[in-house]
């Protein structure tokens, strides 16, 4: 028998990890953090001069992505976990996608600018403050943003108008375009072939952009003949290309191979990782790796601990 499929906007159930109620407490917890370091970082950013940088510029940027990457889904999932009902609402399923699609593509054009940055400070040190003017630093970042609202335009657009299967159970903790194409038994040829060339633009291309641009940072840092001026110069780029590596790395295995049967498999968690534990790792990462955040950090620190000692006192 054929499953039925039609255009009806009816609610859609995200099975996500609603027979693993062990990860209830463990998802909060990545949530509260994640809303924590972030926003330190967002804050810290803004209020302190010395982070007036292009570097801690993109930084907060990323912050920012990574607060509302999370909350795009995480408050749905907690919902879910708490509630009989796993539903979501039609309305609430394509808001979710639209950010979803935005967020993620807003991060692979994101960390592509924060790689040309970090290339310009090693490769062009004397040029760096006139080539990453603040101006030009807000013109890149809204253009990020404006390419990820494109894209997201586009393809959710394209993944809304398919006709979905009468039992709209969606086996994801988000309501992705991969899972939502697989509720349609229409062809999909034309939503396969849009993905694939969004993922060349905004993930194998960008890819390639990073990797050469630590390839020249590499060279560079190579041809400094003293070791502690070369430490500092891979140090301020080790955290940029550990994020990247979390990102691209659970990223790809999602959209770059949507019918392998491992990413078909493990797609859950593959999402949960890049959605919620990265977000998480981030802020740790630059903090514990950039100097001029973790300087920030540790006066914070002595300011709140001669606050209280005056109180006690």
């Amino acid at each position: 028998m054929n499953t039925i499929c039609n255009n009806s906007h009816s609610d859609f159930t995200l099975l996500g990890f609603s027979d693993k109620s062990y990860l209830e407490k463990i998802l909060l917890i990545f949530y509260c953090l994640t809303l924590t370091g972030n926003m330190l970082i967002v804050l810290l950013s803004l209020k302190n001069t010395k982070l007036h940088i292009p570097m801690c510029f993109f930084l907060s940027s990323l912050s920012l992505l990574n607060l509302c990457f999370t909350s795009s889904c995480v408050p749905q999932m907690l919902i879910n976990f708490w509630g009989p009902e796993k539903t979501i609402s039609y309305t609430g399923c394509a808001i979710q996608l639209y950010i979803f699609l935005c967020l993620g593509a807003t991060e692979c054009v994101l960390l592509v600018i924060m790689a040309v940055d970090r290339y310009v400070a090693v490769c062009h040190p004397l040029q760096y403050s006139t080539i990453m003017h603040p101006k030009v630093c807000l013109q890149l970042a809204l253009l990020a943003w404006g390419t990820g609202l494109v894209q997201s335009l586009i393809q959710s657009a394209a993944t809304l108008q398919l006709p979905f299967c009468s039992h709209h159970m969606v086996d994801d903790i988000v309501c992705e375009v991969p899972e939502l194409k697989q509720l349609s038994s229409t062809d999909t040829t034309y939503n396969e072939i849009q993905m694939s060339i969004a993922s060349a633009v905004l993930l194998v291309m960008p890819l390639i952009i990073i990797l050469s641009s630590y390839g020249a940072i590499a060279k560079a840092v190579l041809r400094i003949k003293s070791t502690s001026r070369q430490r500092k110069a891979f140090g301020t780029c080790t955290s940029h290309l550990l994020a990247v590596l979390l990102f691209y790395g659970t990223v790809t295995a999602v959209y770059l191979q949507p019918k392998n049967h491992y990413a078909h498999k493990w797609g859950k968690f593959i999402t949960l990782f890049y959605t919620v534990i990265t977000p998480t790792l981030n802020p740790l990462i630059y903090t514990l790796r950039n100097k001029e955040v973790k300087g920030v950090l540790i006066r914070l620190k002595r300011r709140i601990c001669d606050f209280q000692n005056k109180l006690g006192g």
